[in-house]
């Protein structure tokens, strides 16, 4: 079995997907020391399909995670380490194409050769079928480091840790109440007070929308209430 049938079975196989242009896949999988077209461009292009799609799963999945959790999470899927790592996994470094002195070095099982091919692997998707399909793909892709994916308490917004902070002490959930809304529409400015009825803790915090006041509030309590002795 030649080269090119081994990556049509690889991509059957790996990620159930049938190429259109199988030349692209091929060019994908090989590396500036080869001759002829390389993967640099394909890996450019890749990269940016692998961090939106990558960045739509993660907002679609993690709903209460604000733009800072998402980007740190984001980091961890999307990274030469990971990628490298699921790469090898897939035992891709068996398809590519290196020149000989990468060969002899052992390129095959480089971290940074790995991750780059697994990018141009994802750039040669979107160009051979699309965002919709290539979403797929590189989801079967990246499943191995997306399944085990877990949203670290550090990570979660105030209000997700408010929450479980008083869940895990059998007490109510919080109660946020609007104090009053200033400002002209485009600039509007929210005051919200947070309340531990129980516990008899409040706080007021002020934010750009209700959600950001919300934040801030339930911010304050949970300094509140781990400062406790």
């Amino acid at each position: 079995m030649n080269r090119s049938e081994r990556l049509r079975c690889w991509l059957r196989e790996a990620i159930a997907y049938e190429p259109a242009d199988l030349a692209l896949f091929e060019t994908a999988l090989t590396h500036r020391s080869a001759d002829g077209p390389n993967n640099e461009r394909l890996e450019f292009l890749g990269d940016a399909v692998l961090g939106m799609i990558t960045a739509q799963y993660l907002f679609e999945r993690f709903t209460d995670a604000d733009e800072g959790a998402l980007s740190r999470l984001r980091a961890r899927v999307v990274n030469g380490e990971s990628l490298a790592q699921l790469a090898a996994g897939l035992e891709l470094g068996e398809l590519l194409s290196l020149g000989q002195g990468e060969l002899k070095t052992g390129g095959y099982r480089r971290e940074s050769i790995l991750a780059d091919a697994l990018e141009a692997l994802c750039g040669a998707l979107y160009l051979d079928a699309g965002l919709a399909a290539a979403r797929v793909a590189v989801l079967r892709l990246l499943a191995p480091a997306l399944d085990s994916l877990t949203l670290p308490a550090e990570l979660k917004d105030p209000k997700t840790r408010l929450q479980e902070l008083l869940q895990a002490r059998g007490l109510p959930l919080p109660r946020y109440s609007v104090d009053s809304v200033a400002g002209e529409l485009h600039a509007q400015v929210f005051r919200v007070t947070c309340e531990v009825d129980p516990m008899a803790v409040r706080a007021t915090a002020a934010g750009s929308s209700r959600r950001r006041a919300e934040q801030a509030a339930a911010a304050c309590i949970l300094e509140q209430l781990q400062g406790e002795p």
